[in-house]
């Protein structure tokens, strides 16, 4: 059973390491942060192609939120003028705008600093990875 949230994240994305590296370094925020490949996604209610599409943030009650609004729990959980932003992304219309923003860079991470082009490949096809089967 989880005692705090955990925020999982592409491991394998340049962008996605370096981004949330710096998120938490800024925020410090209170919970469990890991790679989607070195989670066990089953039992955190979340599936390998969820993870793969979107970074996830998991409550402790099992609740899975992904992309923007993900994002917008972690800042809720930070506190202060940080907690004030998660919120106001929560609602509409803010809401809507933050999706597209987060679809936006999650589907052009690859051409973004720090992205590689093996944040663009599926992951049974990034280097180093073994197909399932």
């Amino acid at each position: 059973m989880l005692t705090r949230p955990v925020l999982v994240y592409d491991g394998d994305c340049r962008f996605c390491t370096t981004s949330v590296t710096f998120l938490e370094r800024l925020l410090r925020p209170d919970c469990s942060i890991t790679p989607w490949q070195f989670a066990d996604l089953a039992p955190l209610g979340a599936t390998r192609r969820r993870a793969e599409y979107e970074v996830l943030w998991i409550t402790p009650t099992g609740g899975v939120h992904g992309g923007a609004q993900a994002v917008a729990r972690l800042l809720l959980r930070t506190g202060g003028g940080w907690a004030v932003l998660g919120a106001l992304l929560t609602l509409p219309p803010l809401r809507w705008a933050a999706h597209g923003v987060y679809r936006l860079v999650a589907n052009n991470r690859d051409r973004l600093p720090g992205g590689t082009s093996a944040c663009a490949l599926p992951a049974d096809r990034r280097p180093g990875q073994v197909p399932p089967g």
